[in-house]
């Protein structure tokens, strides 16, 4: 891995410092870029919100040989983490790789392992071509997420994604303040409970199932719930639209009590290591979704890379159920974490 960081060094240069601790310190403000909006607190909350929470060592049990294999969304997963959706090579990381190489490396990467991947949307098209692109190389193993764009483009870019046979959509709502796009005449924006239920209507529609990802408030949660929304992920878009909102595992707990029952709940932002993994299964996730680290792993190593990440962050999953007495996922909660 330190081999991989190096070469996604040089590869990002000016765009990513891939900093020891990537926390959003040094790189707040750069948007396009790998940073934070603003004063990037949103992205330095996500980070400090997980820091703080602790792991409750106990080691008088038989947990010797943990299973963190879990089924999300119908996908068998070896253990509970995605690829977050990130796209634009070019802009955002320096474009050390073309667009299509960093789907494949994502996408390839992580059904080795055992877990998926999800591919991101935006202009220019390459973006979302490369997307649907790659999720076809890999029979459908890969969950492609859509902008809340206004008009005709969402529809035609869930029929674009359909022929790629995914059996899981997403859509990252949080991306509804990117100004950006607007700029392009490609606006994104919010959507009515009304409008989102067509949405999810047409997706399931498809014979598939729908993600919702942006949901940072329980009542928000319980309303993408009576839409007959699939799952949601606890986000603020790695703290990259808005600036000062709470870290996503400060908010986590309460949109689990709000909705546990009704959906799946899956969680990024400043999810680094399995360490982190844990934690997040703790708090009330079914499932974490992973986005920066696999951009270092992709641009230093490509798909090789990606599977040295996932392979060590595996690992130290592992050693953290050992170290907790966690025997399986279903086994996490809150109790394994330390309350002073």
């Amino acid at each position: 891995m330190k081999e991989i960081r190096k070469k996604a060094r040089e590869a990002m240069k000016g765009y990513c410092r891939v900093c020891p601790v990537c926390d959003g310190r040094a790189c707040a403000g750069e948007v396009p870029g790998m940073g934070g909006v603003g004063t990037g607190a949103s992205f330095k909350n996500n980070v400090a919100a997980l820091a703080d929470v602790t792991l409750n060592m106990r080691l008088l049990h038989d947990v010797c040989d943990p299973d963190p294999s879990v089924n999300v969304l119908g996908i068998d997963l070896a253990m509970p983490v995605m690829a977050a959706p990130i796209g634009g090579v070019s802009f955002n990381m320096g474009g050390g790789m073309e667009e299509h190489e960093y789907v494949d490396a994502i996408l390839g990467g992580s059904k080795e392992v055992g877990v998926i991947g999800c591919t991101g949307d935006g202009v220019p098209e390459f973006i979302y071509k490369s997307s649907f692109d790659g999720i076809a190389k890999v029979d459908g193993h890969g969950i492609p997420f859509i902008k809340p764009w206004e008009g005709d483009e969402l529809n035609e870019k869930i029929d674009m994604a359909a022929k790629s046979n995914p059996s899981v959509f997403g859509m990252d709502i949080d991306a509804a303040g990117l100004i950006t796009l607007r700029l392009m005449g490609r606006p994104v924006s919010p959507k009515t409970v009304k409008e989102l239920a067509v949405i999810v209507e047409k997706i399931h529609g498809l014979g598939a199932k729908f993600i919702l990802k942006g949901i940072m408030d329980p009542d928000e949660a319980r309303m993408a719930a009576d839409t007959g929304v699939d799952a949601i992920v606890v986000s603020n878009h790695g703290g990259r639209v808005l600036d000062h909102t709470p870290g996503t595992a400060e908010v986590l707990p309460a949109v689990a009590d709000a909705v546990k029952d009704k959906m799946t709940i899956i969680v990024d932002g400043g999810i680094r290591d399995g360490f982190d993994v844990l934690k997040a299964m703790a708090l009330g996730a079914d499932c974490t979704m992973i986005g920066r680290p696999f951009c270092t792993a992709a641009l230093g190593g490509g798909k090789e890379g990606v599977v040295k990440y996932l392979e060590s962050v595996m690992g130290q999953l592992k050693q953290a159920m050992v170290l907790t007495g966690c025997r399986d996922m279903a086994s996490a909660g809150l109790h394994l974490l330390y309350e002073a």
